[in-house]
């Protein structure tokens, strides 16, 4: 009976390493094609436009439209560029750790130095599935972005901690909080929460988020420990392992005792 379980579990954990695999180099192919299309033709069309504007005349009545188109493509861009950063898997050809990742957010996204960011770690660093660690990060960098752009926190926190049974990531913010209508329904035209809950759900994680308007939010998001850490399923053969040799040693000892009787 061991020797199938142990086969199962073998085959289960080559099934999900190459569903891993396939994940991670389609985002790869995905990041790589909007890099070199989609984000390199914005590109070409801002630094023609910039050139066109340089040579308009010194009155003409359309600069300040043409200024003001402009600066959107730069947004767009830089929007981009974070975009891509998010489809980035934190872990291929990558040695940091969640913390580190999280941790280089701020940086990432130019935002100003008066809102206080920290990342906190709990427990002892544990290895991550690759693909499940680029899922948190992207859940989680997701909730970090909205809290810097949307929220009017002076406070943001992350915190990662590596528990036994699960994996456990909070964000929280004081800002301004989250409408329960677009808590409930997302904000039009917008993924972001939507987007989060269906990353969670393929990796059977848990999201919960809390909101009240004026009292910041805070999201938590829990993934299994057997989907979330490669140590788990050999812990949990280890720990079944030993229940039986538990079990069968009740019986022997207790006949070996009537026998001394």
């Amino acid at each position: 009976m061991l020797a199938l379980y142990r086969l199962r579990l073998h085959q289960l954990t080559k099934q999900l390493n190459v569903r891993f695999e396939e994940r991670l180099a389609e985002r790869t192919l995905i990041a790589q094609e909007l890099h070199d299309t989609l984000l390199q033709g914005f590109l070409s069309a801002s630094m023609q436009l910039d050139v066109a504007v340089d040579n308009l005349p010194a009155n003409y009545p359309g600069t300040p439209r043409f200024l003001r188109v402009l600066e959107l493509m730069r947004q767009v861009i830089e929007e981009g560029r974070n975009a891509l950063r998010g489809l980035r898997s934190v872990s291929a050809g990558d040695s940091s750790n969640l913390e580190e990742a999280f941790a280089r957010v701020k940086q990432e996204l130019g935002t100003v130095d008066d809102v206080a960011f920290r990342v906190i770690a709990e427990g002892a660093v544990r290895p991550v599935h690759a693909l499940v660690r680029d899922e948190v990060y992207r859940i989680g960098r997701e909730a970090v972005v909205n809290a810097f752009r949307h929220s009017k926190a002076t406070e943001i926190e992350v915190a990662v901690a590596y528990l036994r049974n699960h994996l456990r990531v909070v964000v929280h913010d004081n800002g301004s909080g989250i409408d329960p209508f677009i808590l409930e329904s997302g904000r039009d035209g917008h993924w972001g929460l939507s987007g989060m809950r269906e990353r969670s759900e393929r990796i059977g994680a848990q999201l919960r988020v809390k909101s009240k308007v004026g009292g910041g939010t805070e999201v938590e998001l829990i993934v299994p420990g057997v989907a979330a850490f490669h140590d788990e399923r050999s812990n949990r053969l280890l720990r079944w392992f030993r229940l039986i040799k538990t079990n069968l040693s009740g019986p022997l000892k207790l006949a070996k005792g009537k026998e001394n009787d």
